[in-house]
């Protein structure tokens, strides 16, 4: 199985999408958009841009 995302309408009647690892396992999902199209044009922003994305971490360690 290879890496995909799912698009699907939630109860709310929003389009929202999931991205699925290659073993099916969801990854993250999205905020909900109205329109279907918004939900593809955020899935295509992602497959351009995230090659170049950063990882911030925001939370602080607690010493034990």
């Amino acid at each position: 199985m290879a890496y995909k995302f799912e698009v699907y309408k939630d109860k709310a009647g929003e389009f929202r999408f999931r991205f699925r690892a290659s073993n099916g396992e969801p990854m993250f999902s999205s905020e909900g958009y109205k329109a279907k199209a918004s939900a593809l044009a955020a899935i295509d922003s992602l497959k351009k841009n995230v090659p170049d994305a950063v990882v911030v971490v925001t939370t602080q360690e607690v010493a034990s």
